[in-house]
């Protein structure tokens, strides 16, 4: 009885992060990136930025303690507006991010460009 329960908690876990790497994968893919990307250590916040429209030195500001916060709920934002989401949006990806990242990854939302700053070829 002792043996299964940890057994039963690691399978819930790697189902878990697997979830969540699909997740990610399907984001990148609408943005129009390689779903490959966010299983790369690094790379993953680099190309996640392009997706906001953020320039590659950001990685450093999350190295710095507390700026690193502020920095990361601002590019939650930038993520939400992205896909053509509001600030409330936002909050829900904060709070919930095992409900709100699968909504946008599996939902009809689509990559409208950097911070919503889709501009329809004329």
């Amino acid at each position: 009885m002792f043996i299964l329960f940890p057994i039963i908690l690691i399978v819930l876990m790697l189902a878990l992060i697997v979830f969540l790497i699909i997740t990610r994968w399907k984001i990148y893919t609408k943005a129009s990136k390689p779903g490959w990307a966010c299983i790369i250590p690094i790379y993953n916040l680099i190309v996640m930025l392009e997706i906001v429209g953020k320039p590659w030195w950001w990685i450093f500001m999350f190295l710095i303690p507390i700026v690193n916060i502020v920095f990361a709920i601002w590019m939650v934002n930038l993520l939400s507006k992205s896909f053509g989401q509001s600030e409330g949006f936002t909050v829900g990806l904060i709070l919930l991010p095992i409900i709100f990242y699968p909504i946008l990854a599996f939902g009809s939302y689509t990559y409208q460009g950097p911070a919503g700053d889709y501009r329809p070829q004329a």
